[in-house]
């Protein structure tokens, strides 16, 4: 099955320009082919194709089918991008084929980049919600300061994975199946101890993702996949 994006679907029942060059100029399909796609909030639309013209392609809406959360609990990353924004396009690609439900960018004292302009990672979000024929797509933050970010609501478990000394627990072990859990993933030099004494000041839990030394977008896709496997594991 081929998935096509349009966010406003609901309202506008028409392909935006680029899904729809894509589906008459390189799939060639034709008025009343049947196309499968998705708003990204998580419902499915079965739809023919009404006017084919490149700019705007007419759908007709014969079937809304909502999907289910493909599991409980969201997981949210928040993490400082590496210098090398091929990296961090890396880790937001793997993460929405294999489940990510947020993605935010940290601003730290040791962050190698400062700014990051995010249309070409939602590019990249929406290319992988598609691939992976996900009906959700990941919200994406702006580059927030850490101190700011760590004091924003969150309902379910907070988690700082960090490289110092002392007491942390591997993520694997405490977190609990079925909630929804934020982990925050420092640059290539670490959060600073005190941004590790601040996050845990605002209820966040120091976890370790094991004995080996990751990679910033390694660590995030680990942190990712250890709440995923935790959660297959509970299911009855």
């Amino acid at each position: 099955m081929l998935l096509f994006y349009a966010p406003d679907i609901a309202d506008r029942p028409q392909l935006p320009e680029a899904e729809a060059q894509h589906c008459l100029k390189v799939l060639r399909m034709q008025a009343g082919d049947i196309v499968h796609v998705t708003d990204g909030k998580g419902n499915l639309y079965k739809a023919a194709l009404l006017e084919t013209h490149p700019k705007h392609c007419l759908l007709d809406v014969l079937e809304t089918i909502p999907q289910a959360p493909a599991r409980k609990g969201q997981i949210t990353v928040a993490l400082a991008p590496a210098k090398s924004m091929e990296r961090t396009e890396w880790f937001a690609e793997k993460a929405t084929e294999t489940g990510i439900d947020a993605i935010a960018f940290l601003n730290c004292r040791f962050s190698e980049r400062k700014e990051i302009k995010t249309e070409r990672i939602t590019k990249i979000l929406v290319s992988a919600m598609k691939q992976s024929l996900k009906v959700r797509l990941p919200q994406l933050q702006e580059m927030t300061g850490f101190q700011k970010f760590i004091t924003q609501n969150f309902e379910g478990q907070k988690f700082i994975a960090h490289c110092h000394s002392g007491q942390k627990s591997l993520l694997s072990k405490i977190y609990r199946p079925g909630e929804n859990a934020l982990v925050l993933i420092g640059p290539e030099g670490d959060f600073s101890e005190e941004e590790v004494e601040l996050a845990v000041k605002q209820g966040f839990t120091p976890v370790s993702l094991g004995k080996s030394r990751l990679r910033t977008e390694t660590a995030a896709l680990a942190a990712c996949q250890t709440i995923h496997i935790i959660n297959q594991l509970s299911e009855k």
